[in-house]
């Protein structure tokens, strides 16, 4: 269980989001500082970091890696990732500052643990357009060297933007015809994958509610539906690799999405620890069950 949430959760979109800001190839110094943010954090939570750096623009970029290896099915991997570039222009509390923040104390929350499976946590760079969807994108990086070296990875979990949450009707808005089959109110959490991933989907969300009684949906759905595919999982899915978003849903909720009002105060920091803690503890029951794909 995640101990003190809140504090350390807004503490880690403060940094991000509040004293670094906009972070990205164009602000080289901020993505910078966001990644030794990033490795002081694991640092300081007991975990040893590796870095996987490409360049890209004449920029030194680093995806960051926490390894918990597993003690009975080590080589049985479920990768853990949340990218910390924002998109031009906006400071990223929620997108994705707050899937950065769920990472690092889910991190901390895992290391103790004797898992049987492999968990990987991992800092993604430049998911952000104009990388989204090409072979910069830093997820694209790992992925694809995990294929190549044959890595046996069974689940990819994707958090991206996991702090705005209401229960005011209306709250909540979806692709068309989805919305006569899922609540008006965005105070869930919402578990997305594509087709070819729904065991995968079934057995994250299964974990997750076994632990949480916080609102849960899913969704596996064709990748063309927008914001389906909108994340670090899809560079997963191209691997060949079963993945999972985990999300607030995004633009379908938040109104600053992608905006300079996308600032730390904006998240609702008790809703996303109940989140964070929940997924710390069904990402140790996935390590540990047959029930992992």
């Amino acid at each position: 269980m995640i101990r003190d949430p809140v504090h350390r959760l807004r503490r880690h979109v403060v940094a991000l989001a509040g004293t670094i800001g906009e972070r990205n190839v164009w602000r080289p110094d901020a993505l910078h500082a966001a990644a030794d943010y990033i490795r002081g954090a694991f640092a300081s939570a007991g975990c040893e970091v590796v870095a996987q750096s490409y360049e890209v623009h004449h920029v030194r970029c680093e995806n960051l890696e926490v390894t918990l290896p597993g003690n009975g099915c080590g080589s049985e991997i479920i990768v853990v990732g949340a990218h910390y570039d924002t998109v031009r222009g906006s400071p990223g509390a929620d997108d994705n500052a707050s899937g950065v923040a769920a990472l690092i104390e889910i991190a901390r929350a895992l290391r103790p643990l004797a898992l049987r499976r492999t968990v990987k946590l991992v800092a993604f760079v430049n998911e952000e357009p104009p990388f989204f969807f090409t072979r910069q994108m830093g997820s694209w990086i790992y992925a694809s060297a995990a294929h190549r070296r044959g890595d046996d990875i069974r689940l990819m979990l994707s958090l991206e933007m996991l702090g705005c949450y209401s229960d005011a009707p209306a709250s909540q808005s979806y692709p068309p015809l989805l919305r006569w089959f899922y609540p008006d109110r965005g105070n869930f959490v919402a578990f997305v994958s594509n087709l070819r991933s729904r065991r995968a989907l079934d057995a994250a969300v299964r974990a997750f509610r076994s632990r949480s009684d916080f609102p849960a949906q899913r969704l596996a759905s064709p990748g063309f539906v927008p914001g389906v595919a909108w994340s670090d999982q899809l560079s997963f899915w191209r691997a060949g690799y079963a993945g999972v978003m985990v999300t607030d849903t995004a633009f379908y909720r938040y109104a600053h999405y992608h905006a300079a009002s996308d600032t730390p105060e904006k998240i609702a920091y008790p809703q996303m620890a109940r989140v964070a803690d929940g997924l710390a503890q069904a990402i140790g029951v996935l390590a540990e069950s047959a029930d992992c794909p």
